[in-house]
């Protein structure tokens, strides 16, 4: 007998627990009229992922209980759908040493005003940006429920990437998965999720329905591409990513229909990633618009794109803020690419109050060189500037500063540092260019080719706050710079592991006392979109003082 699922690869709201129960119910509606007799959300979609601390506020699963409910009842008059709805619940361990009993991270079936049954995760993450064990208690048991005679065997996320919980379901009669998710982005993820979905199935010789969950939640990006998995491993249908859908499979003798989305390749996931992060962190967070300050440099360049590609010309705003050492080139390129996306433009000078600023500490500085003091100064000036009209207007601060920056402590605290959102603050200088250069060539929201003027990808990078300044007068080539720090950050090899490979020693010595010593700053920089497995944000968790060099 046939048996159709139904995805709901919705963006939830994390604490929009009425809103997200309505987004359920119009699925589960919605998926019932299409003739599906299973409807799946993702892991936690009732309350959104992750709620964090708020799963420690009694009232707060109090009200997630309610919202349950709410579904129960909405949904009762239809016929034969199961809904698995993914929620947490006040059932749990009781720990001695706080007041709250520590949750459950549940996966409850509802069919026609009834919970027809209740699985709670098993494998509870501890690692990057997952801190599960903080708030749930780990399940023990299987959960298998019979839809139309067939029997379908639940699991969630982390519980999937291990052999023992789905073995349970099969000796529990399952004969088909479904796997409940909230699992991260970060580039190759996608890769690595099918892959190890696929050993699943060959190893229980099962079909399996993947659900995702999509969108944007503070530094996190959830890309969707819910999928289906016939029993050998093999996708046979795939939702699309970075979108909302109500994915639809329909299984019969083990063989899966379904459309199948492309996978997607590295610039443009990373590109939708970011402009996902930047639209929901601004809606959800209700900010009326975006204001960035543009250099004309490449960095402040990307940022625009991607700013304009999540909301539209109209929200964003852009302010060139010349010093005496900004070159004409720069102004030239700043002014040509806000005419080219079509986004207001002001010019504000910084030099009047650059010279207030040194008049003021003329007797401090007298006798002494010019160094990163007076640089410093005018990136201060300018993040003041920013935020004022931030204040003003309610428009958030857009910071531009990538990875290679935020790694080396190349920026300014309270200067090109201050701001709300850091756009691309886990994106390495080096894939900077390569997204510049990908994002003349493709158009994916309609705003128009070649946003980026040619002369900005291709002329020296430069903060231009000292005559004829060049990053590379303090750093290493770029390309150096990030394999190294790659190399350090990321994959967590040692310095000398790092130049048995061939790097020069000095310059490993240099960019790893760089990022050491600049934890301080990273502290106090604003949250920033994750894409990669280790990003400056929950997964880098090092000491300010520290002393160990290896």
């Amino acid at each position: 007998m046939a048996l159709t699922f139904a995805v709901a690869q919705l963006n939830f709201v994390v604490g929009d627990l009425m809103g997200n129960a309505q987004k359920i119910v119009a699925a589960a509606r919605d998926a019932h009229a299409q003739g599906a007799q299973v409807l799946v959300t993702p892991e936690l979609a009732l309350c959104g992922y992750a709620a964090e601390d708020l799963l420690l506020r009694p009232s707060f699963i109090q009200a997630c209980d309610d919202a349950l409910k709410h579904i129960q009842t909405s949904l009762a008059e239809l016929k034969g759908l199961h809904v698995v709805v993914g929620h947490p619940s006040g059932e749990g361990q009781r720990e001695r040493s706080v007041s709250q009993t520590r949750r459950r991270n549940l996966a409850t079936v509802l069919c026609e005003g009834r919970v027809v049954a209740s699985y709670a995760k098993r494998q509870l993450p501890n690692y990057q940006v997952f801190d599960e064990r903080r708030y749930f208690s780990a399940g023990t048991q299987a959960c298998v429920f019979e839809v139309q005679g067939q029997r379908v065997g639940l699991l969630i996320c982390e519980d999937a990437w291990f052999e023992q919980p789905a073995a349970d379901s099969l000796k529990a009669g399952a004969e088909v998965l479904v796997v409940l998710n909230a699992s991260p982005f970060h580039l190759g993820k996608g890769g690595e999720r099918e892959a190890a979905m696929r050993r699943r199935c060959q190893a229980v010789g099962l079909p399996m329905v993947y659900a995702h969950l999509v969108g944007g939640q503070d530094e996190v990006i959830f890309e969707g591409r819910s999928f289906v998995m016939d029993a050998q491993g093999e996708v046979q249908g795939r939702a699309p990513g970075f979108a909302e859908d109500l994915f639809v499979a329909g299984l019969q003798a083990k063989a899966w229909q379904a459309k199948l989305a492309e996978a997607g390749d590295t610039e443009s996931d990373l590109w939708h990633a970011l402009v996902l992060g930047v639209r929901d962190y601004i809606g959800k967070n209700g900010f009326p618009g975006a204001i960035l300050g543009l250099s004309g440099g490449i960095d402040s360049a990307l940022v625009l794109a991607v700013a304009v590609d999540a909301l539209g010309p109209e929200r964003v705003r852009t302010v060139m803020m010349p010093s005496p050492y900004t070159a004409q080139i720069s102004w030239v390129d700043a002014q040509d690419m806000a005419q080219r996306l079509g986004v207001k433009y002001q010019e504000i000078s910084i030099q009047p109050m650059f010279d207030g600023f040194l008049s003021a500490l003329e007797g401090d500085f007298k006798g002494l060189p010019a160094d990163a003091s007076e640089e410093n100064i005018q990136a201060r000036i300018r993040g003041t500037l920013l935020m004022g009209l931030s204040n003003k207007t309610g428009a958030i601060v857009l910071t531009t500063g990538n990875k290679s920056e935020m790694a080396t402590g190349y920026c300014t605290l309270y200067g090109d540092m201050a701001g709300g959102f850091a756009v691309i603050k886990d994106v390495f200088k080096t894939m900077v260019f390569r997204l510049a250069r990908w994002r003349n060539a493709h158009d994916p929201y309609g705003r128009g080719l070649n946003p980026i003027p040619e002369r900005i990808i291709t002329r020296p990078p430069s903060a231009e706050l000292r005559p004829d300044q060049t990053d590379q007068d303090s750093l290493p080539p770029y390309e150096v710079l990030d394999d190294i720090l790659a190399r350090y950050m990321e994959e967590d090899e040692s310095a000398a592991q790092i130049v048995a490979k061939g790097f020069d020693a000095q310059v490993v010595e240099q960019v790893t006392r760089l990022l050491r010593i600049n934890e301080y700053k990273r502290r106090q920089s604003p949250v920033g979109i994750r894409v990669t497995h280790r990003s400056f944000g929950k997964d880098w968790r090092y000491p300010i003082t520290n002393r160990y060099r290896g």
